[in-house]
C-alpha cells in the first residue's frame, strides 16, 4: 500500500478491507497526510466460502487493471487461505501481467511481521538481475505506520552523507511502481530491524547485494554503522567518524542541565536496555529508585538526531 500508484486487493470478505481502511485513514489523519491507497476487496459472501471465491478474485482483478495502475497486489485473507482458493493460478492465469500475490492469511499461521516479510519478498522479483551495483544504498522494510519513519529516514541520509553516500530506493515507502525495478541496483541495502533479516538473506541470494542487519541505535551504535557501511562500500570513514563524534559531544553538551538528576526506567524491553545504559553513563544521570520515571519509545531512537528527540522528551519530564 506504500506504493503510490499501485492497487491492492485484499482477497477476502469487505470487512477485511473495511478493517484496514479505517486504520489507514486515521494514520493519514494524525500524520496529516492526504494520500490514501486504492483498496479494493473480492467482497467475499457466504456464497464464495461454499462454492469458493477465484471467480471474485478474478472480477476484482479486472476492476483494479481497468483503473490502469503500475502495480496490482492480491493479499489473502483468513477466510480466502481457510477455503482453498488458487490465489497464484488465478493470478498467473489473468490477462493482467506482473501481479505480485503475498499470503497474509493469518489465521492460518503468521503474524504482523510475517506479513511485512512476506510482502517484502514477494515485490523483491521486480528487481533488476543485470544491474551493475552503482554505489548507493537500498533501505530495506521502513515501518509505515510509525511515527518518524521520515525523520528517521532524514537522520540515515545524513549520516549516509558523511560518507557521500546516496539513498537510492526506500523499500518500500512512498515510491512508484516503476522505482521498485531499481532494487538490486545500490551497492548496499540497510535493513529496518534484525526482525527482517530473512529479507535481507533474500536480497543477498537473488540480486548479491551486502546488508547492514538493522538501522543505528544509540551513541556508540551510530559511529559503528558509519564504520560498518565505510568496510563493506571500501571507503574510508574516519573522517566521518570524527565528525559525527564532534555532533554527538556538542549534543551532550546541550544537555548537561540534566546531568546528576536520579531517574528510573520502567518496562524496558532487553534491545532498549543497553541503550539506557549508554545513555545515564554518557549525560552523567544517577539512576535508582523513587527517581525521575523516563521511557525509551519503541521502535528505538535512530541515529544521534532521534537521540536528540528522546533527550529533549526527558528534559521536559525532568523539568515537570
Amino acid at each position: 500500500m506504500a506504493v503510490t500508484d499501485g492497487i491492492t486487493i485484499i482477497h477476502g470478505p469487505d470487512g477485511c478491507a473495511h478493517h484496514t481502511t479505517s486504520l489507514l485513514h486515521a494514520l493519514q489523519v494524525d500524520h496529516d497526510r492526504l494520500f490514501s491507497p486504492v483498496i479494493l476487496s473480492s467482497s467475499l459472501t457466504e456464497t464464495e466460502v461454499i462454492f469458493g471465491g477465484e471467480d471474485a478474485l478474478g472480477k476484482a482483478i479486472r476492476n483494479a487493471a481497468a483503473r490502469n495502475p503500475g502495480l496490482i497486489c492480491v493479499l489473502t485473507s483468513c477466510v480466502s487461505a481457510a477455503i482453498g482458493d488458487d490465489v497464484q493460478a488465478v493470478c498467473s492465469s489473468s490477462p493482467c501481467p506482473g501481479i505480485i500475490v503475498v499470503p497474509t492469511g493469518g489465521f492460518l499461521g503468521g503474524g504482523f511481521s510475517d506479513g511485512v516479510e512476506q510482502a517484502l519478498i514477494a515485490l523483491s522479483v521486480l528487481g533488476g538481475h543485470d544491474r551493475e551495483p552503482d554505489g548507493s544504498v537500498t533501505l530495506i522494510g521502513e515501518k509505515n505506520l510509525e511515527y518518524e519513519a521520515d525523520a528517521h529516514y532524514r537522520e540515515l541520509s545524513r549520516l549516509l552523507s558523511l560518507l557521500g553516500i546516496r539513498v537510492r530506493l526506500r523499500f518500500v515507502r512512498n515510491v512508484a511502481a516503476a522505482k521498485l525495478r531499481q532494487l538490486g541496483s545500490g551497492s548496499l541495502n540497510i535493513i529496518r530491524d534484525p526482525s527482517l533479516q530473512e529479507v535481507g538473506e533474500s536480497m543477498w541470494r537473488r540480486f548479491g547485494t551486502p546488508y547492514i542487519p538493522s538501522f543505528p541505535v544509540g551513541f556508540s551504535g551510530t559511529l559503528d554503522f558509519l564504520e560498518q557501511v565505510g568496510t563493506v562500500l571500501d571507503i574510508d570513514s574516519s573522517q566521518a567518524v570524527r565528525t559525527e563524534r564532534e555532533n554527538q559531544e556538542r549534543l551532550i553538551g546541550n544537555f548537561r542541565d540534566l546531568q546528576g538528576t536520579t531517574v528510573s526506567f520502567s518496562r524496558l524491553s532487553p534491545p532498549a536496555l543497553p541503550l539506557s545504559e549508554e545513555v545515564v553513563q554518557r549525560l552523567g544521570l544517577c539512576p535508582g529508585e523513587g527517581g525521575v520515571s523516563l521511557s525509551i519509545p519503541d521502535p528505538l531512537p535512530v541515529g544521534t538526531a532521534g537521540l536528540s528527540r528522546m533527550l529533549h522528551r526527558w528534559r521536559r519530564v525532568c523539568r515537570a
